[in-house]
């Protein structure tokens, strides 16, 4: 089982799934309209290293984390 965590402005509760890499989780995600716009605009990170490729193989215990863009003053 793997944790999947919602940085930012993001507004979504952590979620527990039984995936085997990031693209099982964007087909998940992709379902809830809210969550639509922040897939394409995200980095996203596993275990707190950014990564790029969505055939990355997860374990049990990972922690993915989207990083939604943020802008400072």
């Amino acid at each position: 089982m793997v944790r999947v965590e919602f940085l930012g402005p993001i507004q979504k509760e952590p979620l527990e799934l039984e995936i085997t890499n990031l693209n099982e989780l964007a087909k998940i995600l992709q379902d809830d309209k809210n969550m639509q716009e922040w897939l394409e605009n995200s980095a996203v990170a596993v275990n707190d290293t950014l990564v790029s490729s969505r055939d990355l193989e997860l374990r049990d215990g990972d922690k993915i984390a989207l990083l939604p863009p943020v802008c400072g003053g």
